[in-house]
């Protein structure tokens, strides 16, 4: 399941973010993969211990924590502090797959990468080039979205960032561990919440509504891992 969330910080954390992120010193993107990753990745990246990517990533995190379609859609368990980066002259990052498992930083635990997410934070007129092209068995898909928006996407998927020709492409980026590592089980889950709340707008907590959240609550209490 991909999915569009518009609007997870305002047009004013946006313009905060990207002030103090223009004068942030920025390192080689590859410091943060593997082998392989690093032979198709060129970008920059915030350090993984950086105080103002850490101090961000928490304004992140709280808005993430205030917005029911992420919490519907990817019903995290664990998700890892956001991470930043930016795309300009040709950069690129070329197809790749996420790693399945990523140390969760100053900590000893682990996270399973069952949902991806990219949040942008430049507009689409701003740059040229820059898709995020996600690939899976309906064929690839192109995402460039406005600044403050998300797309959320399985961590299964083959993806890369397109060249940036002009301009920056700015994004956090993270992943997140759900309490469903199943795609098709949380894509159903997250149809069936959707359907339960535009039945209840219209009907109310009639006797029909009050059974599909049952039947919601039992699913996700038989794949839930806590």
């Amino acid at each position: 399941m991909m999915l569009h969330i518009p609007a997870v910080l305002s047009r004013e954390q946006v313009a905060e973010f990207r002030r103090r992120l223009d004068a942030a010193d920025w390192v080689d993107g590859r410091a943060t993969v593997g082998a392989q990753g690093a032979r198709v990745k060129q970008n920059r990246q915030l350090p993984e211990h950086s105080a103002l990517g850490l101090e961000l990533g928490q304004i992140v995190l709280a808005a993430l924590a205030k917005n029911p379609l992420f919490f519907a859609a990817a019903l995290p368990r664990m998700t890892i502090p956001p991470l930043f980066n930016s795309y300009a002259g040709g950069e690129h990052y070329g197809l790749h797959v996420d790693g399945a498992v990523r140390r969760l930083p100053g900590s000893a635990l682990s996270l399973r990468t069952d949902v991806s997410s990219t949040l942008f934070l430049s507009d689409p007129e701003d740059y040229d080039g820059g898709e995020l092209v996600v690939v899976d068995t309906y064929g690839s898909h192109e995402v460039k979205l406005p600044a403050g928006d998300l797309i959320l996407y399985p961590s299964t998927s083959l993806h890369q960032v397109m060249p940036v020709t002009r301009g920056a492409r700015v994004c956090s980026f993270f992943w997140t561990q759900s309490m469903v590592r199943d795609d098709a089980q949380r894509s159903m889950l997250f149809e069936l919440d959707q359907n339960i709340h535009k039945l209840r707008n219209r009907l109310g907590d009639c006797d029909e509504v009050i059974g599909l959240t049952g039947h919601y609550h039992n699913l996700l209490r038989q794949w839930a891992e806590l």
